[in-house]
């Protein structure tokens, strides 16, 4: 199943922040590390990706920077120091709220029946 857009709305910037934990990366190589680390249900459009980067580069999320590869100028990301503590704490509230929805859908009937 791929998710698309709209389902991914409010979490794309975690997701996109989570692809930069490991190191810069240029637009296309984020793009497939969504794709990949979802097993390929995360395959979105550039057009969707580009301006997510754009709106977290304006909030001092990721820092870009333009490198000449092959003749072709590209643009690579990285996490910003704000960026790194925005994902940790994203994180931690991503855990608890699958916790609480674990809890939730494993839970025993109520009221317990005897």
């Amino acid at each position: 199943m791929r998710a698309d857009a709209q389902v991914l709305k409010g979490h794309l910037d975690v997701l996109l922040l989570a692809a930069l934990a490991d190191g810069p990366l240029h637009g296309y190589a984020i793009k497939e590390s969504l794709r990949a680390g979802s097993r390929g249900r995360f395959d979105l459009p550039t057009g969707t990706i580009y301006p997510a980067l754009h709106r977290l580069e304006r909030a001092a999320l990721i820092a870009g920077s333009w490198s000449v590869v092959d003749g072709r100028r590209r643009r690579s990301y990285r996490l910003t120091d704000k960026g790194h503590r925005k994902l940790v704490g994203e994180r931690a509230k991503w855990r608890d709220f699958a916790d609480a929805v674990t809890a939730m859908l494993e839970r025993d009937p109520w009221p317990a029946t005897t």
